[in-house]
């Protein structure tokens, strides 16, 4: 595991843009004509963003959230400052960080670019995914691209009308005689969407029993017979869409993603065939927390705060300094649980890891709702970032697993 004061320098550089093994029927082909050049790895000194990268992710936070534009210079930042390589492992050329780095890391970015936080947030929890899960021959063929930021991660799972839960999933994949997949179907709310370079996509694997490891056992989030799959952005088949405009995240490109008769090898699975609601029962336990994202957004709002209360003299009012320090608490307190979730020492990882996302998120809404009356009309001006806290804040609690999700994987045990 990855300390907070050391970082192995990236290595590797494949340029190959397959997943390949001994088993692969096909490659995929690299169509070359949506992405621009991949940066050459950088050498990465730290686990936490550097003061430099945290202020281009400022400024181009403001961009876009004015734009409601896919924000791809706030990608080309993460690309360029090595933060990509947080949980991938040494062995292949990351940082091999911890949940509490990660956590750590995303919500030092969210306090100037939640947009940008959730989009390394997801880009990790897929690479995570694919150390754990993944095959050798994966392993060696993406996770130096991945450390590298020459490849970006998305998690391609919501569905319109399969709701939070993902038990009604209408993307389907098919096999086909020659043992490849074809997948079907249609992707909504998926961060980094047109951005990304590999997808991570759930589809229900009609033709697959549940393996033997329970995933037939109701885990509240999946269902048996599901499956994922690895799919580059290029890959024939695949169509992003960015035309849905969203309130807050305003820059995170969240949108739709096609999967139109989209033919990939078997190499592109990652595990077993009809298993992937055990692996997402899993995710939880790793400590990484949604939390973190929402903590940030509430610490830029409490500086908000400070820098209004400096800039009229408020200091000098004892009601003024006491308001500050119970939203400074409800802060810290906000960050002690998903610390806590980071370093998995609950008796229940992953039930701590929901109250975490449940608390930071809710305390993240309450604290920028706080600040906002704190500011008066000053936070009434449309180009006050205290609006744009608000909103990113009310997007942590929609996001998978959104807050009523979280409570009713919670109790879920109760009722069995």
């Amino acid at each position: 595991m990855g300390s907070v004061d050391s970082l192995t320098p990236l290595r590797g550089n494949t340029s190959a843009r397959t997943l390949t093994d001994s088993y692969t029927v096909g490659p995929f082909p690299a169509t070359g004509h949506r992405r621009a050049p991949r940066p050459e790895p950088v050498r990465v000194t730290a686990l936490v963003p550097s003061p430099e990268v945290l202020e281009r992710l400022a400024a181009c936070a403001e961009a876009a959230d004015v734009s409601g534009e896919p924000d791809r210079d706030a990608v080309q930042v993460l690309r360029e400052s090595g933060l990509l390589a947080l949980v991938v492992p040494k062995s292949h050329g990351g940082a091999g960080a911890d949940a509490v780095a990660l956590n750590t890391c995303v919500e030092q970015v969210a306090s100037v670019n939640a947009s940008a936080a959730i989009m390394l947030f997801q880009h990790c929890a897929v690479t995570s995914r694919i150390v754990e899960n993944g095959t050798p021959a994966q392993h060696r063929d993406l996770l130096p691209k991945l450390a590298a930021g020459r490849w970006l991660a998305a998690s391609a799972w919501s569905e319109s009308g399969a709701g939070a839960d993902k038990k009604n999933l209408a993307t389907q994949a098919r096999r086909t005689p020659d043992g490849e997949w074809i997948l079907d179907g249609a992707k909504s709310f998926t961060t980094s969407a047109g951005l990304a370079d590999v997808y991570l996509v759930l589809a229900q694997s009609r033709d697959d029993s549940p393996g033997p490891d329970g995933a037939a056992q109701d885990t509240g989030y999946g269902a048996a017979g599901q499956t994922f799959f690895l799919v580059p952005g290029e890959h024939p088949g695949l169509l992003p869409d960015t035309s849905m405009r969203l309130s807050g995240m305003r820059g995170s490109a969240t949108g739709f993603v096609s999967v139109r008769e989209c033919r990939v090898p078997d190499s592109a699975r990652l595990g077993a065939p009809g298993i992937a609601a055990s692996i997402i029962a899993r995710v939880r336990n790793s400590g990484a927390s949604l939390g973190a994202v929402a903590v940030g957004v509430a610490q830029a709002a409490l500086d908000a705060a400070h820098a209004h209360a400096g800039r009229r003299g408020l200091y000098a009012h004892q009601a003024v300094r006491h308001r500050l320090v119970d939203l400074a608490t409800q802060v810290e307190s906000a960050r002690a649980v998903v610390e806590r979730a980071g370093r998995r020492t609950a008796a229940d990882p992953g039930m701590a890891t929901l109250h975490s996302k449940l608390a930071a998120s809710e305390a993240a809404e309450r604290v920028v709702a706080d600040v906002a009356r704190f500011l008066g009309s000053a936070g009434y001006v449309e180009t006050h970032p205290i609006n744009r806290f608000g909103r990113d804040a009310r997007a942590v609690a929609l996001m998978g697993p959104t807050n009523d999700l979280c409570k009713e994987l919670v109790s879920l045990p109760w009722n069995r």
